[in-house]
């Protein structure tokens, strides 16, 4: 805190220039993030990062501005919950998934009038929680078999519009990663057989997306094992103040 002060000895010492010095305490972001932007006001600043502390040095007027700035500045980055639901529709009456929830049938109803599918399953239900201004990703098992079928989501980034009614997502991607079998005919297994190896094909929908808060979108669809088979992704977003 002295070295701050000490930077600058010469304003501190000459009351008649009007010039006073503020010490400023940030709790959210980091102070020399903002120093060019605050001295915009004609002010001076010294920061120290480690102990979130800015000097702001100038008339008091200026200074107030500079502090009325930082106010609005320095708030806490809003927390943002995300969750896909990967929902199989198909014809076949061995259609993998269990019950969609009840909370998605107006979903499903206008799915119904958009595809003829007889069918719709509940596949997986993925969640995040994420600051504003970051990025997640999270994925899921869907079978026991080795290696497992997963699914996956993913964001790049998240922001909360002003008014916080709208949630942009930049580069979402939500979607399935499936195994298949590669046989190296070169090497031989315990058995005298051309050895196994396992690769992953990744698939789903990678998109920027807007999502109203609480709204249910569908964000993509995609072939799931032929025509016969389709993977729909629908997207929520909550705000957390």
């Amino acid at each position: 805190m002295w070295a701050l002060l000490a930077a600058a000895p010469a304003v501190a010492q000459a009351p008649a220039e009007g010039r006073i010095t503020k010490l400023v305490t940030l709790k959210n972001i980091e102070p020399r993030a903002i120093e060019s932007m605050l001295q915009l006001f004609g002010v001076t600043t010294n920061s120290n990062n480690q102990m979130k502390i800015m000097a702001i040095i100038g008339t008091p007027e200026k200074v107030a501005a500079a502090e009325a700035v930082i106010k609005q500045l320095d708030v806490a980055p809003k927390t943002i919950d995300l969750t896909v639901y990967f929902v199989v529709g198909g014809d076949g009456p061995a259609l993998a998934g269990g019950a969609v929830p009840q909370d998605l049938r107006d979903v499903i109803t206008q799915l119904k009038g958009a595809f003829t599918f007889k069918e719709y399953k509940m596949l997986d239900v993925l969640t995040l929680r994420t600051r504003a201004g970051s990025g997640a990703d999270t994925s899921g098992i869907l079978n026991g078999s080795t290696p497992p079928r997963m699914s996956r989501f993913s964001i790049r980034n998240a922001t909360v519009s002003e008014d916080g009614s709208t949630i942009r997502i930049d580069q979402m991607h939500a979607g399935l990663r499936i195994p298949f079998t590669r046989r190296d005919g070169a090497a031989a297994d315990a058995k005298g057989g051309a050895q196994k190896s396992f690769e992953y094909i990744d698939s789903g929908i990678t998109q920027d997306v807007d999502v109203k808060e609480g709204q249910k979108v569908v964000v993509g669809r995609s072939s799931l094992e032929g025509p016969q088979q389709a993977l729909f992704l629908i997207l929520t977003a909550h705000v957390i103040q």
